[in-house]
């Protein structure tokens, strides 16, 4: 291990002496370049006729060099920049021989300047036979591995940059993702919704079941919580007159950390006036489609060894025949038996008592044996109203909210509902939560005046739901672990 240090300490105490010979000759980071083009374009050029081994034709590009091999006068390197990468040729007799020794002299992973016309060599390959070369930006530490790649997970989510530079694979995923939003964002731009923004920083954090972060203003004095969802304001908008809304945000939970859960996370959130929560999926179907076509370019995506159908018609089941289906311990009686249902959370090492509700039973009951199971695009509807306190109630069975969760491959990727907007029927439920929060659940909700005064000046009929942007990301990427598509996830 000492001997590795000591190599690598050796490699960057020689790269520090290189730099500091590229300093002596004026060469101090250099900013002066300009006219180079990408190495698609280039590549894009190369099809037009007169183009190879046409000395006229002159190109720049600029990026890191990833490779290099010294063969006596002749030498083979190659640059990448942000659309590819491409081989270029340097012949020393081609060279003074004071540019060839700042070649020589020159590391992989410098960010370089390279100047030439285009060939091919005996194998076919596009090259740039270079006729001028400059290093724009020294690299003082030596890529990983000996520049092979690098493959240490920890080192990968701590130090993305290196693997940026390193794995195409992580780069794709990267561009995907942003793809992902920004056709997110088309989709609800032309159906007329308009995007909004919301505090990040709430004196009452609500909108969600969760534990806080908290932080606290010093000039006011008062202690602020970092934003777990922006719901309760974004429903403060609607009943200020906006009628079609979004928000792509970030959130904060202080909660566990595992290969679906980052503390710090993405989400849509978006609402619709005189709309409920069967207009929500319909949405939620066609905006999926809608993403996986235009990003993906087919229906069809391979998820960990599994295909998933986006073409098909997505499944829709309550959470009471989810049940059934998933186990044959229990019938339609079963699940309004409360013992019953105790009883078989104990065979599940569910921890429950006899304060449970029956629809917390049933709820805990589908999150251990349905949840993991929903492969295929499926919305689960019908909630127990205990665990939906944002939630409007169904109007032919009280128990049950006019909600709906939508999973693929066994992760919770949507959460939408028909909007509770009776202030006193909110009220109710908040201090219900509030009862939570006094017996020791830290996730419950707090009470909101504000949000309730709104409410009493009147909210029209709404539909919303969030969108986990990471979890979709994770899906439509082939990525096991939120990390993997988080640029900076959370480390210990």
């Amino acid at each position: 291990m000492n001997d590795k240090i000591d190599d690598s300490h050796r490699l960057i105490l020689e790269r520090r002496r290189k730099l500091d010979l590229l300093k002596e000759n004026g060469n101090n980071y250099l900013n002066s370049f300009k006219d180079n083009i990408s190495c698609k374009d280039i590549r894009e050029a190369s099809a037009s006729d007169n183009v190879i081994a046409n000395e006229e034709k002159i190109f720049i590009v600029m990026g890191r060099m990833m490779s290099k091999r010294i063969m006596g006068k002749s030498s083979f390197a190659s640059i990448k920049d942000e659309s590819g990468n491409i081989q270029f040729f340097v012949d020393k007799t081609k060279f003074s021989e004071e540019n060839f020794k700042l070649f020589k002299n020159s590391d992989v992973g410098d960010i370089v300047y390279v100047k030439g016309f285009l060939f091919k060599t005996k194998t076919d390959e596009l090259t740039i036979n270079c006729l001028e070369f400059n290093i724009v930006t020294k690299s003082l530490r030596p890529l990983p591995e000996k520049f092979h790649g690098l493959s240490d997970q920890e080192i990968k989510y701590r130090k993305r940059y290196l693997d940026l530079i390193c794995n195409e694979d992580t780069w794709t995923t990267f561009n995907e993702r942003f793809k992902i939003i920004k056709s997110i964002r088309s989709f609800f731009d032309s159906k007329g919704f308009i995007e909004v923004e919301t505090p990040m920083m709430q004196k009452i954090p609500g909108g969600a079941t969760a534990r806080p972060f908290i932080t606290h203003h010093n000039t006011l004095d008062i202690d602020l919580y970092m934003r777990i969802a922006p719901e309760l304001y974004l429903k403060r908008l609607i009943v200020g007159g906006f009628e079609k809304i979004y928000e792509i945000n970030r959130n904060f939970r202080n909660e566990g950390v595992s290969s679906k859960h980052n503390p710090e996370f993405t989400m849509i959130e978006f609402y619709q006036t005189y709309s409920n929560y069967l207009d929500m999926m319909s949405l939620t179907e066609e905006l999926l489609k809608n993403i996986v076509k235009k990003v993906k370019g087919t229906t069809v995506v391979e998820y960990q060894g599994k295909s998933i159908n986006f073409g098909k018609s997505f499944k829709r089941i309550t959470l009471k025949k989810s049940i059934l289906e998933f186990t044959n311990k229990l019938n339609t009686k079963d699940l309004e038996d409360k013992e019953k249902l105790i009883n078989f959370s104990k065979e599940l090492n569910i921890e429950v008592n006899n304060s449970f509700s029956i629809g917390e039973l049933q709820f805990l009951i589908f999150e251990k044996i349905v949840e993991p199971n929903l492969i295929d695009p499926t919305f689960i509807t019908e909630y127990p109203i205990e665990v939906s306190p944002l939630a409007r109630v169904n109007e032919k069975d009280p128990s049950i909210a006019d909600r709906f969760e939508f999973f693929i491959m066994g992760k919770e990727i949507a959460n939408g509902f028909s909007e509770l907007n009776d202030p006193d029927d909110q009220r109710k439920r908040f201090e219900d939560q509030v009862k939570l929060k006094n017996s020791g659940d830290d996730e419950a909700m707090y009470l909101d005046d504000d949000y309730i005064e709104a409410l009493e000046y009147g909210m029209p009929p709404t539909a919303g739901e969030g969108i986990g942007i990471d979890r979709l990301v994770m899906i439509l990427t082939n990525s096991p672990s939120i990390r993997d598509v988080l640029l900076f996830p959370l480390m210990r």
